[in-house]
């Protein structure tokens, strides 16, 4: 009372053991409050402030030690509080029954698996049951604010957990929301920010008037500048602003700078959104149902526009108003071009630019998480791996039997898309070195040996970013319906697993590649060398593409000539990774 604060029931107010009231001011007591003790200081914005609560309202909540809370309109919890956990948000099919259930504990591989089994009705509701199950045990069903948190000048937090050590500044509202801060990583909420039914990793910001609902953001992701989505997933390393994002699954290191910009009905990973990409869910007349997904690495250039469903190949590139539907999963690493109502594709011209080859590097480097308390999303960075790979001897096939079947003519057709004839004879080209680039790169990295098991020897996946044999994906769906898997840390573990093993699996596989490139049953010391000095040409051919790339680029006027020095003395310095072996 003589520092202006009022309870509608004092007896319902607890507080710690060590509580001193002095830095409690101007506070508004509701229902069942529990208080911790406030005895640290806490920097904001340059000066020094005591931690303590001044000039806001709290109702039916739990206020963990040494928080900052200040200027505040409520922290409230009402009935039926779900924080944020257990909804079933649609993504792709934005008008979809919902296939994916956000919670504490979602990753990048859990949620696409729910998304690419979601017609297997006996998996979905098993791993929705585990999820239920989940929540249920670590859920609490009050508002709850973690120690050292710091909430200033916000207008309302109803029903969110908030962990130790986040930041929510100018917020103005926070509703069924659960904040999955640590200390060394703190959620970062700012000015103007909207929130709704939605649940934020450690390390993410969500700032400047950003607004989401129904969503869930992983790790170290930054949404910011007025961006807004809803229904919608984003992992490890997103960064969006200014535009827009409707059931869009994004995948890690998905980014999407500008204005105008609209993320809707698509699947994504290692994605750049140029200005104006725009998508349409709408194919004819049925309603905004239609999807598609860009696998790994593809980016859409300026103005850029597909319509769905579709299906791009991995690290491709897509120039223009693509019509047709596009479906060039058998054609990696292309460029697609639309010039009026002609489609043009020229497969793999994207493995030999200079925007892949620092793309492949920069990822790693970028990867913003945590590292001490554990990545909640398991990214693998290999570009060229049994996945990507296994696209391109599909791709390589493709053009042979298209030139074998119409001859040597001016140009060929692939799907309402247009090849010319160079453009196929450097396809067959290119595809080949980044063969002989990765039988020598896996050479490199493993023992001489016949592979351990046969797992790993069929066809792949990218569970957003888990490269898995896909033998393995359908053995966890399988161990999840049949109960062997009994449990969401179950499966994570299983993730987890399939990524330890990566090495042999690729191994296994990479060895049926070989000896099939090779005409060979098994692989001696000399074929080794062999792949080896097939290797070193490849790479050499392709780093000289990549130069003369570079160099098309400096030719344009705009770049100084100390850049492109730099970035020359960079691919000089590749040939000491010609002869360098080791083991992973």
């Amino acid at each position: 009372m003589q520092q202006g604060c009022t309870a509608e029931n004092w007896e319902n107010i607890t507080v710690a053991d060590d509580f001193r009231p002095g830095h409690v001011l101007q506070t508004d007591f509701y229902g069942e409050v529990t208080l911790g003790s406030f005895h640290k200081t806490i920097e904001v914005d340059g000066f020094v402030k005591h931690s303590g609560i001044r000039r806001s309202t709290l109702r039916n909540c739990i206020i963990g030690n040494d928080c900052l809370i200040e200027n505040v309109g409520c922290i409230n919890t009402t009935s039926g509080a779900s924080f944020g956990e257990g909804h079933v948000v649609s993504v792709l099919n934005e008008v979809g029954d919902g296939n994916v259930m956000i919670f504490d504990g979602l990753n990048s591989q859990l949620a696409s698996l729910m998304v690419r089994h979601e017609q297997d009705r006996e998996f979905t509701a098993a791993v929705r049951r585990l999820i239920t199950k989940e929540i249920s045990e670590h859920s609490l069903s009050i508002t709850t604010i973690g120690n050292d948190v710091r909430i200033t000048s916000t207008k309302e937090i109803t029903n969110c957990h908030i962990s130790d050590g986040c930041i929510i500044d100018g917020a103005l509202r926070l509703r069924d929301c659960t904040l999955k801060s640590i200390p060394s990583a703190a959620v970062n909420i700012g000015v103007g920010v909207i929130c709704i039914n939605s649940v934020i990793y450690n390390g993410s910001t969500i700032a400047n008037a950003a607004k989401l609902e129904n969503c869930f953001v992983g790790e170290a992701c930054k949404i910011t500048d007025g961006f807004t989505a809803e229904n919608s997933l984003f992992f490890a390393n997103c960064y969006m602003s200014n535009g827009e994002a409707c059931a869009a699954f994004c995948g890690p290191f998905s980014a999407s700078h500008h204005k105008s910009s609209l993320l809707i009905g698509g699947m994504f990973s290692f994605y750049n959104a140029g200005s104006g990409t725009n998508f349409s869910n709408h194919a004819y007349k049925m309603g905004p149902m239609h999807w598609g997904i860009l696998e790994r690495g593809t980016k859409t250039a300026s103005g850029s526009y597909i319509l769905m469903p579709a299906r791009i190949g991995t690290f491709s590139v897509c120039f223009g108003k693509l019509m047709h539907h596009p479906d060039t999963r058998k054609l990696p690493f292309s460029y697609l071009i639309a010039y009026g109502d002609d489609m043009y594709l020229v497969p793999g011209r994207n493995l030999t630019t200079v925007g892949l080859y620092r793309d492949i590097r920069k990822w790693p480097r970028r990867d913003k998480r945590e590292k001490t308390h554990g990545r909640n999303s398991i990214i693998n960075f290999d570009w060229l791996s049994p996945f990507s790979v296994g696209g391109i001897m599909v791709a390589k096939r493709t053009l042979e039997a298209l030139r074998e079947v119409s001859g040597d003519v001016a140009t060929y057709n692939f799907h309402d898309y247009v090849i010319k004839n160079s453009s196929l004879k450097k396809g067959i080209k290119y595809y080949d070195i980044a063969l002989r680039i990765y039988m020598g790169a896996v050479m490199k990295r493993h023992r001489l040996e016949h592979p351990k098991s046969a797992v790993g020897t069929g066809k792949w996946s990218d569970l957003s970013g888990l490269l898995i044999p896909q033998s393995e994906e359908i053995r966890i769906v399988e161990a999840v319906k049949d109960g062997t898997l009994g449990s969401i840390r179950d499966i994570r573990e299983e993730f987890v697993r399939a990524n330890d093993n990566y090495s042999e699996y690729r191994w296994a596989w990479s060895y049926r590649l070989i000896c099939e490139y090779y005409g060979i049953s098994e692989i001696t010391e000399e074929t080794a060398a062999q792949v080896h000095q097939d290797y070193i040409q490849a790479r050499r051919a392709w780093i000289a593409e990549i130069r003369k790339d570079a160099l098309k680029e400096y030719e344009l006027g705009d770049i100084d000539k100390a850049v492109l020095d730099d970035f020359m003395a960079q691919l000089d310095q590749e040939t000491e990774w010609e002869n360098l072996k080791y083991d992973m």
